[in-house]
């Protein structure tokens, strides 16, 4: 009953009228960002760092953790009614959602689009709530050595499966080290990689990096790259659902969720995978098999939103209780503790438990949230499409310069923040992930330190990771992560074709 006692804790804390206003704020600008197409969480997380130098720090993770599911809810609205997907997790609600509005049930589409999103909300934070702390305690009871080894497995995992490149994803990764260990040394005190320069002595700001790789990065790509979209709005019909499409869709929320929960707990690429999974197990279960593809079936809507939305939820598992992101917006989020000088991982539901609990709580309270401003504010949120791009992005821009100058007033700032954005233009250019620069960049300096303690434990021998069972286990699922995607590509083009009988 702990559990359910420190829960109660948390919705003491999320509910005070502070906290709950910066919960609305989150999930108003989360919608707001889904809906508008190449803007993502990452992105809006990313230019909202500087804020943590002057929010307390529950407020600003109950204001980012709004920020990003509030994404996946609004995602879905321009899906349906514009073919517009605003989310890669949203690209499969499309297919099915705007084939519907086409056919004048629109209406039916943002419905059980809102309400699964939020029904797998609910379930998959019940999940977290039950789930977190027991990993949590496994957690504790890990050394130096595994440690050491779970890092290098973050590494390969989110170098390996957040872009389409293993070498990319690990080129992008070493950036991040290299980038981590410019500053004073953590032992002996002594500069490292400063280059002279007075102001690398404390080393480079997190919140720096993720701006410039992600807001300045992201915005001029889509200033230089990006193709206009003229995009055609779909009629709205009234917001709910026949009783037949009720009972069509309940099945699909369950089965999206049981699906999307898993894929959040583990770094597996994100949302597309589990939605893609879900759309397609709809597809094949379905009794209307004739409407995917054409009028649109509702179930094609109904799983693949859950699946995003559990998806998205259970990517706090593995940040709070372990301190590794399987998301970009995650790992940029594991930034956002850092800044407070707080680090996810097993302490952390003792050392801080009662952020911990305020932020699991506020997601129960932002789900309601979400469901009360999707269904009734569906027209205002489409009319967001109107703004100019070149007003948005001149905003995002000038909104990143003034939070990373506010930060230590320094111009010395600006300067690396522009050079750091020219580096994420070029990423994006040419297809290198984002996500492994920020995740090496926090978790190298870590990784360094716990490589330092584990080789004192093993008197200098590098056997001491060979003599721990859990140590043994993790580098083999590092080797499985690096080896496996390659075997089975070579296995595949062994295997002769098919012939057609």
């Amino acid at each position: 009953m702990d559990v359910w006692n420190q829960l109660l804790a948390g919705f003491a804390t999320a509910a005070t009228p502070i906290n709950l206003m910066w919960a609305f704020i989150g999930c108003v600008v989360g919608t707001a960002v889904g809906v508008l197409p190449g803007i993502g969480p990452a992105v809006a997380v990313a230019m909202l760092l500087p804020i943590t130098v002057k929010v307390e720090a529950t407020a600003s993770m109950i204001f980012f953790a709004g920020i990003y599911y509030g994404a996946m809810y609004g995602g879905s609205t321009t899906s349906i009614l514009l073919n517009t997907p605003g989310e890669t997790g949203t690209m499969v609600t499309a297919m099915e959602g705007n084939k519907m509005a086409k056919s004048g049930r629109a209406g039916a589409a943002l419905a059980t689009s809102a309400i699964g999103s939020f029904v797998a909300g609910s379930i998959a934070t019940v999940l977290v709530t039950l789930f977190a702390p027991l990993v949590a305690e496994f957690a504790v009871q890990l050394g130096p050595p595994e440690y050491f080894c779970l890092m290098l497995l973050a590494f390969t995992t989110v170098s390996a499966v957040l872009g389409k490149s293993t070498l990319r994803g690990m080129a992008a990764l070493f950036t991040g080290l290299a980038i981590g260990l410019i500053g004073l040394d953590q032992i002996s005190g002594q500069p490292r990689y400063t280059m002279g320069v007075p102001e690398l002595l404390d080393g480079i700001e997190i919140v720096l990096v993720a701006v410039g790789l992600f807001a300045v990065g992201e915005t001029l790509y889509n200033v230089l790259y990006e193709g206009r979209v003229d995009a055609t709005q779909n009629r709205m019909s009234s917001v709910h659902m026949t009783k037949l499409e009720w009972k069509r869709s309940w099945p699909a929320w369950l089965r999206g969720t049981a699906i999307g929960f898993p894929f959040g707990t583990i770094p597996a690429g994100g949302t597309e995978i589990p939605t893609f999974l879900s759309y397609g197990v709809e597809r094949k279960l379905s009794k209307y098999p004739e409407e995917f593809g054409r009028e649109g079936a509702i179930e094609g809507v109904a799983g693949p939103e859950a699946a995003n939305n559990a998806a998205v939820t259970a990517t706090l598992v593995p940040l709070l209780t372990l301190g590794i992101p399987t998301s970009t917006t995650a790992a940029i989020l594991l930034g956002a503790f850092q800044n407070y000088g707080i680090q996810p991982g097993p302490q952390l539901f003792t050392s801080s438990a009662a952020l911990v609990w305020a932020l699991i709580a506020s997601l129960y309270i932002g789900n309601v949230m979400l469901l009360v401003l999707n269904l009734p504010m569906v027209g205002l949120w489409v009319k967001l499409l109107k703004i100019p791009r070149a007003h948005l992005y001149a905003g995002i821009l000038i909104f990143a310069t003034v939070g990373v100058y506010g930060m230590r007033q320094s111009a010395f700032d600006l300067v690396l923040l522009y050079a750091v954005g020219l580096l994420g233009l070029l990423m994006r250019r040419f297809d290198f992930p984002a996500a492994p620069v920020i995740v090496g960049m926090i978790l190298g300096p870590l990784a360094e330190a716990q490589l330092r303690n584990a080789m004192s434990i093993g008197e200098g021998s590098w056997t001491v990771f060979l003599q721990r069972p859990m140590s043994v286990f993790l580098l083999l699922v590092v080797i499985a992560v690096l080896v496996m995607p390659r075997a089975v590509r070579w296995w595949s083009s062994r295997r002769p074709p098919v012939q057609a009988g």
